[in-house]
């Protein structure tokens, strides 16, 4: 087997994968992700013991075990380009020997959940709510540097978005991906459960006006009334597509659940957004 070389697996000094500088005994089999590095202190307070703490750039990792199952919880700051190096990475730690620089023979995988807070494109969905994601579409352009293949509902379902939804011709082409169907079931109760779309920025991609103005001023509206089936458009953020699409060509279980801190809609935000995110972060604990 041929050894991936020193420029494209990059390992420090310590023996440790490059940006999140971890080494593959210092994490879990099911890892938590959350956006914010400050969040990961939220999420480990909650776990019986640490076992490790390490932190480079906006990557924060806590591994410990709550009643007695080991977890760990990641930052990955915001973005499909961070999501791009903590899942590559992730993957890397767990499925590369990084002394030979060699693919396992034999594959491991990670559950990876994404706690993280999200705005409501649907007026039922109120402030404080949840959502369990059970597809991402990417209005980004990551996943199309890999060769993704989509499954044949995927493909109608992609096909539909991009007949009733008229884009900018200048947007890079939209991607579909899929929650893991075993993490769905397991944690979607107590959840509203539809697609997300996953954007690249936080004010103009996700229709918000400041000073520039919008190339598509109607893209919300647009998004809101998308419909496939029985399955909406429930929310926006920035990661989840990512995170499917990249997970499913990895081999892992990932979900993406989210705490909506704000309705588009109803132009309405959280009075106590920092309450409804750690109740979904002890759900979600008490159910892993």
């Amino acid at each position: 087997m041929n050894s991936i070389e020193a420029s494209e697996l990059i390992i420090n000094a310590r023996g440790a994968i490059y940006h999140l500088d971890l080494r593959p005994d210092e994490i879990a089999d099911t890892i938590i992700t959350v956006g914010d590095p400050f969040r990961v202190e939220r999420v480990s307070k909650y776990f019986d013991q640490i076992e490790h703490r390490s932190s480079h750039r906006e990557f924060i990792t806590h591994t410990g075990t709550i009643n007695g199952k080991r977890i760990s919880v990641v930052s990955t700051g915001i973005g499909p380009d961070n999501i791009d190096i903590v899942m590559n990475e992730l993957d890397a730690l767990v499925n590369i020997d990084l002394i030979n620089r060699t693919e396992n023979k034999e594959k491991k995988q990670l559950n990876i959940i994404r706690i993280g807070t999200s705005g409501s494109l649907q007026p039922e969905i109120g402030v404080d709510s949840f959502v369990a994601s059970t597809h991402g579409i990417g209005l980004d352009n990551l996943l199309h540097f890999y060769p993704y293949r989509n499954n044949e509902v995927e493909s109608e379902m992609l096909r539909a978005f991009k007949t009733q939804t008229t884009l900018h011709p200048n947007l890079s082409s939209p991607y579909i991906t899929s929650a893991s169907a075993i993490l769905l079931a397991k944690l979607v109760d107590g959840c509203h459960a539809g697609i997300t779309a996953t954007c690249p920025g936080f004010y103009g991609p996700q229709g918000r006006n400041l000073r520039l103005g919008l190339s598509m001023p109607q893209l919300n509206d647009q998004l809101t009334a998308f419909r496939f089936g029985n399955l909406k458009i429930t929310n926006f953020e920035m990661e989840t597509a990512a995170i499917y699409g990249l997970g499913k060509m990895m081999g892992h279980h990932c979900l993406s659940l989210s705490a909506i801190v704000a309705n588009r809609i109803a132009r309405a935000f959280s009075a106590d957004a920092d309450a409804t995110i750690d109740k979904l972060i002890r759900q979600v604990l008490d159910r892993v």
